[in-house]
């Protein structure tokens, strides 16, 4: 059967790319591997510091028989792709996020709840931008309070915050909710413009994990 591994640095992450996966891709396998230290070590050390550590939990899906390993955390995302995994595609789950912002036009709003995921995110649209030959605009908020929340457990009133800070966007043609967590806010965020088109209205709204498994699925 072919596998894709799946490395988390939160728990909650997996329950979401089942639901991805039997939704879309129900033949497949997924192999999760969950490790929190690797995000708070990044935090702390920057994200080059847990590059061994990445290296071994990809090396470690691949020796299961993972045909590709996604990488779901945004912080470490761009270590992952460097280090590799002995030939089997890796991928970041926000690539194919980044590419949708570029298209969707210049002025592209980063959105995080951990402040060492807006600079490799802010990098990685940049890098999508020359990719695709165009002009790119980055400029990154970061949600401050949410990620207490989301420690804290209140998955409601992280995807409240989310949702607010997406209506205090204005002069934007994307804005990308730069973790995987924050794909909890879409309903909100959508809810919101239903209501009383707030501010961020002519935005899309991006989130990585349905198009980072859908890419992730096409490479096994």
């Amino acid at each position: 059967m072919v596998t894709l591994g799946l490395l988390h640095t939160s728990q909650v992450h997996v329950p979401v790319f089942d639901a991805l996966r039997d939704e879309h891709r129900p033949g497949l396998e997924l192999r999760h591997y969950v490790d929190e230290s690797l995000l708070e070590r990044a935090r702390q050390e920057g994200p080059d510091a847990v590059a061994p550590d990445v290296r071994a939990a990809l090396e470690q899906a691949v020796a299961a028989g993972a045909g590709a390993v996604l990488c779901t955390c945004s912080t470490i995302g761009g270590v992952a792709e460097a280090v590799g995994a002995g030939g089997v595609p890796v991928l970041r789950v926000d690539r194919p996020m980044a590419a949708e912002a570029v298209a969707a036009g210049r002025r592209i709003v980063v959105l995080a709840t951990v402040e060492s995921t807006l600079g490799p995110t802010v990098a990685l649209v940049e890098e999508e931008a020359r990719r695709a030959g165009r002009a790119a605009e980055v400029r990154p908020v970061l949600v401050e309070g949410a990620w207490e929340l989301f420690g804290a457990g209140d998955a409601d009133g992280y995807a409240r915050s989310i949702a607010q800070a997406v209506a205090a966007v204005d002069d934007a043609d994307a804005i990308v909710l730069a973790q995987a967590s924050m794909a909890v806010a879409e309903d909100l965020v959508r809810e919101a413009r239903g209501a009383r088109g707030a501010g961020g209205a002519g935005a899309s709204v991006l989130s990585s994990p349905g198009p980072g498994f859908a890419a992730a699925a096409r490479l096994v």
